[in-house]
C-alpha cells in the first residue's frame, strides 16, 4: 500500500517515505518483483535488483528512469538457481551496500521465482523449482544476514503462494525425481517459502530487530508459468493468468511488508491484500520447519553451528 502526497492541481505522487533505506529484490526484471522495485524506489529507497538476463536488466532499468529518472536503482546479475551464483551475488551486494550504505540492509525481497514443465536438475543435483524458489532464497538470507541484522528494523519478505495450502513436504523424495509433478514442484516450493519464515523468526529470537514475512500476492497476471513450460501446462497457466490482477496490485503487499512502520511489531507472518491472513495448518507445523531447515542448510553446505 504506497503513500502519497497532493500535487498541485490534485494529483498524486508517492511520498518519499523511504529514503536513507536499502533493499534488495530478486527476479525484479519483470511482472511483482519489478513493480515492488518501481514502488519501493519511487518513495526514495535506494533498490538494488536482482536479474537473470543482462537484456531484462537493460530493460528494466530503462524503463524505471523513464518513468522518474530521479530515483535510486541497481541491478545485479545472477542465476539463482546457481548456489555458485548465489554466493557470487551475496559477496557483490555485501560490497555495494558496504559502500553506498554503510553495510546496512534494510529489507530483501525473496521474490525471484520459477515453474518448470518437467523435472530439471540444476547444475549442484537439486530439482530446479526447489532450488530458485526455496534454497536460493534460503542461501541468500544466510549469507546478507549480517547485513539485514544491522538495520534498525529490518525484513525478509519471502514472496509465497495460496498454492502452498495444498502441499506437504515430501520428505521420502523432496526433489520429486521418482514421480515429478509440476504444481506438485511448485506448491511445495510455496510451502517451504512459509515454512522457512516461521522458522527464521523462531531462531531469531522474540527479541530481534530483524523479522521475517511470507507475502501471498493473489493470482497475478505474470510470465512465470510461461518460461519452462510447453504443452497443457503452459495453456492452462495462459487461461488463469488472462484473470489475475496486474503485478503493481499484486506487489502491494510486498511493498506494505517492506515499507510500513506498523509491520515491524506484528507477530504475523503469512500476508494476502495488506493483511495477515492464516496460512495452512502444515505451514505452521515447528517439526516441519525445523526439519526443512535442517535439511536445507545441508544442501546448501552451511554448517549448522553457523550463526543466523
Amino acid at each position: 500500500m504506497s503513500v502519497s502526497v497532493p500535487l498541485q492541481g490534485g494529483s498524486l505522487k508517492p511520498a518519499r517515505d523511504l529514503a536513507g533505506r536499502t533493499m534488495v529484490v530478486t527476479g525484479a526484471t519483470s511482472g511483482i518483483g519489478f513493480a515492488a522495485l518501481q514502488a519501493l524506489a519511487e518513495r526514495g529507497a535506494f533498490v538494488i535488483g536482482v536479474g537473470r538476463s543482462e537484456a531484462r536488466i537493460a530493460e528494466a532499468q530503462t524503463a524505471v528512469l523513464s518513468q522518474n529518472p530521479s530515483v535510486q536503482v541497481s541491478f545485479c546479475l545472477a542465476d539463482l538457481s546457481s548456489q555458485r551464483q548465489v554466493r557470487a551475488l551475496a559477496a557483490e551486494l555485501r560490497t555495494r551496500i558496504s559502500e553506498a550504505a554503510g553495510g546496512v540492509l534494510d529489507v530483501l525481497v525473496n521474490n525471484a521465482a520459477t515453474v518448470a514443465n518437467w523435472y530439471t536438475a540444476t547444475e549442484d543435483g537439486y530439482e530446479l523449482q526447489f532450488a530458485v524458489n526455496h534454497l536460493a532464497p534460503f542461501l541468500l538470507t544466510h549469507e546478507l544476514l549480517p547485513l539485514l541484522k544491522a538495520a534498525p528494523a529490518g525484513r525478509v519478505v519471502t514472496v509465497s503462494s495460496a498454492s502452498h495450502r495444498h502441499a506437504r513436504i515430501h520428505w521420502e523424495d523432496v526433489m520429486l525425481r521418482r514421480n515429478y509433478n509440476t504444481l506438485q514442484a511448485y506448491q511445495q516450493s510455496k510451502l517451504a517459502n512459509v515454512l522457512f519464515s516461521y522458522e527464521l523468526n523462531r531462531r531469531l529470537g522474540p527479541g530481534s530487530r530483524l523479522r521475517a514475512y511470507a507475502a501471498d500476492p493473489g493470482l497475478v497476471n505474470t510470465e512465470i508459468g510461461l518460461k519452462g513450460t510447453s504443452g497443457i501446462v503452459r495453456w492452462v497457466w495462459q487461461w488463469r493468468r488472462a484473470g489475475g490482477a496486474s503485478p503493481e496490485r499484486g506487489a502491494a503487499t510486498v511493498v506494505h511488508l517492506a515499507a510500513d512502520p506498523a509491520v515491524q511489531g506484528s507477530p504475523q507472518v503469512y500476508w494476502k491484500n495488506c493483511r495477515p491472513l492464516a496460512p495452512s495448518g502444515y505451514a505452521q507445523r515447528e517439526e516441519e520447519a525445523a526439519r526443512l531447515w535442517e535439511l536445507s542448510e545441508r544442501l546448501c553446505g552451511i554448517e549448522a553451528s553457523s550463526a543466523w
